[in-house]
């Protein structure tokens, strides 16, 4: 996998914008992958961990921000053969940020981009026991594919299992459809 492009200019829908990465962005990342309900997916963040894979990363590096603020992130890695023309993207959100779609709404506009760039496939692979996530991936359209054993390094060192989702642009040409409010 390599990166994508660096976005060249926010991607904004209804409530959420996509945007590179900002030295700013340090500390309310930290503070949301802090979060004990966020930490349980993503395990053992440092000032330093979030400095190296998120600020100084823009060309993978997307942060959701909702009302100017940071709400999360996601990580959009592409393939760089061109025979498998795929991308894996990994998101988190602020716990007071969730219920509002927020997670939905950055897929669909990273997906998008995504599509109009040529890529046929987008895959994710959350834990098994995020069900809460899995729920959400599956409104927007991506499907089970199978479930990746002893993928996942967890907090005190054992494995736990993930599931392969993935969702393609024939599912959707032009991209998911945003999620409706209201």
């Amino acid at each position: 996998m390599t990166a994508s492009q660096p976005l060249a200019a926010p991607v904004t829908g209804p409530l959420v914008t996509l945007r590179a990465p900002r030295d700013a962005d340090a500390e309310p990342l930290l503070a949301i992958l802090s979060e004990p309900e966020v930490a349980e997916w993503w395990v053992g963040y440092t000032p330093e961990r979030v400095r190296d894979e998120f600020i100084a990363a823009p060309d993978v590096t997307r942060i959701i921000e909702v009302e100017g603020e940071c709400a999360g992130a996601m990580f959009v890695l592409r393939g760089d053969d061109p025979e498998y023309p795929t991308t894996v993207m990994h998101l988190f959100i602020g716990t007071r940020f969730r219920g509002r779609r927020v997670g939905e709404e950055a897929l669909a506009l990273a997906i998008r981009e995504e599509f109009a760039a040529g890529i046929a496939r987008v895959t994710l692979d959350p834990n098994v026991h995020n069900e809460g996530a899995i729920r959400s991936y599956e409104r927007l359209g991506f499907r089970r594919i199978g479930v990746l054993r002893d993928y996942q390094v967890r907090s005190g060192g054992h494995l736990e299992d993930a599931l392969f989702l993935d969702l393609t642009r024939s599912d959707f040409p032009d991209g998911p459809p945003l999620p409706q409010r209201g």
